[in-house]
């Protein structure tokens, strides 16, 4: 079934719409047959050609998003293969009255889809929506949608692979009735966009400052003192049930003091509470971390974008989605993940194969960078895929679980694990820049005990 704005569409297969091409190329004139224009493209004038375009993902160097606007049969824009949701959009200029889309697909095509306009690239209204496509070339006409942005929003691919299109061909014409918008930037300039982020999980063992061996108030001490833009943790920041008084008597006194600029995410001890899984949790954190009414939301930093997901509940259908498409939303030029349960740890909890479904969706959408807590120790990782194999384009990830509770041994080293500190307490200091991410990790004393490479965004 097809869903439509207004008029329903022309679909045509690729060697129809060649023949009807060339039939309604030909006019006899004077007794000769010569060729002329197209009547319909030449009343809808064809406005996407060469215009700027982006993508939730590319397959491949070559398969940039670009080559769906640049006019060449040969070419095309791929995705990666085997996630959904996947979009490509274009931006047309201006403000303009979209009349008509012709989509070209290559063997990998959308089962189903969307074809969505936007004044400001950030709110989008539905021009038509496929539910059972089978490739081939679909043409929309008869749509009358006004706006600067066009995408086409796939929800369900119609093969193993990712998405692929040959060419998108917006028509239509200038909308002389809406004032022109400044597009909202794909990137944060060259140069700007720097900020520091201070982590740490595993936080607030059930002690305080009036004991010299209680770790949670050096290592607050210690992330104030950095003073960065905001404070990511990684789970468990309460010991042992996460009730909602243990809390206020231990985590409250600490790390407490910079709450307001705290962005947490829940571990497996936040779940103990006899109230009931995360009742503690969401009693003292509030709205901080439930943004967006979940254990589980996301957020913008210059050209950074985060997401702060439940490890608990990875088995959770809704979250699995959400992240899906919420990394499908996203237009920064880098994305940084934080949850508890960490899929590689050369710590005494050692791999957590409860992450790799979310690794696999983060990898396929070319994430950067994960941090997760757990084990109580620090490491770093190289690079890597969701199956542990060294990949330039692969993810880091940071383990940071030395917030304050008691340190756990390392035990296995795995592979790609470069670096490995335990029973030194502190905190991670990250440097992001708009293209850029590096990190030292800080004692308490206020040594750094390790620094990372710097490394570029995907």
């Amino acid at each position: 079934m097809r869903l439509y704005a207004s008029a329903p569409p022309r679909r045509t297969t690729a060697p129809t719409l060649l023949l009807t091409a060339l039939a309604a190329a030909l006019l006899l004139v004077g007794g000769l047959l010569v060729f002329a224009p197209d009547r319909a493209a030449a009343a809808d004038p064809l406005l996407s050609r060469g215009k700027p375009a982006t993508a939730s993902s590319i397959e491949d160097t070559g398969f940039e998003p670009a080559k769906a606007f640049d006019g060449d049969p040969a070419t095309r824009w791929a995705s990666t293969e085997g996630v959904d949701p996947q979009w490509i959009r274009v931006d047309l200029g201006a403000p303009v009255t979209v009349s008509r889309v012709k989509l070209l697909w290559e063997v990998a095509y959308a089962e189903s889809y969307r074809v969505e306009i936007s004044a400001d690239g950030s709110t989008w209204t539905r021009l038509a929506a496929e539910t059972a496509g089978n490739g081939g070339t679909d043409d929309w006409t008869g749509l009358t949608g006004k706006g600067r942005y066009l995408r086409v929003y796939g929800t369900e691919r119609g093969t193993p692979y990712g998405y692929s299109l040959y060419e998108v061909e917006v028509y239509g014409t200038p909308d002389t009735t809406t004032p022109p918008t400044t597009p909202p930037p794909t990137t944060t300039p060259p140069g700007t966009g720097a900020f520091t982020v201070v982590a740490a999980g595993d936080i607030a063992a059930q002690c305080t400052a009036s004991s010299s061996s209680c770790a949670h108030p050096k290592t607050a001490a210690q992330a104030q003192r950095i003073n960065p833009r905001f404070y990511v943790t990684m789970g468990d920041n309460q010991y042992d049930d996460a009730r909602l008084s243990d809390y206020r008597n231990y985590y409250d006194k600490t790390w407490g003091a910079f709450k307001a600029k705290t962005r947490p995410v829940p571990g497996n001890h936040e779940t103990y509470d006899p109230a009931g899984p995360l009742v503690g949790y969401k009693s003292y954190f509030g709205a901080l971390a439930y943004p967006q009414g979940e254990p589980y939301y996301s957020y913008d930093e210059g050209n950074w974008h985060f997401i702060a997901l439940d490890s608990n509940s990875f088995d959770d259908p809704d979250q699995i989605q959400w992240l899906k498409d919420d990394l499908a939303r996203t237009t920064k030029g880098c994305v940084a993940a934080y949850f508890h349960h960490p899929l590689y740890s050369s710590g005494g909890h050692g791999n957590d194969p409860v992450s790799k479904p979310v690794w696999d969706i983060l990898y396929g959408a070319k994430a950067d960078l994960v941090l997760n807590g757990h084990d109580h120790h620090y490491e770093r990782f190289a690079p890597q895929d969701p199956a542990g194999r060294a990949a330039p384009d692969g993810i880091v990830e940071i383990v940071g679980g030395m917030g304050g509770a008691e340190p756990y041994p390392i035990e296995t080293v795995q592979p790609n694990s470069q670096k490995r500190i335990s029973g030194t307490y502190g905190v991670l200091k990250l440097d992001f820049t708009d293209t850029t991410y590096t990190w030292q990790y800080v004692g308490t004393d206020g040594q750094v005990k390790d620094s990372g490479p710097t490394y570029t965004c995907h």
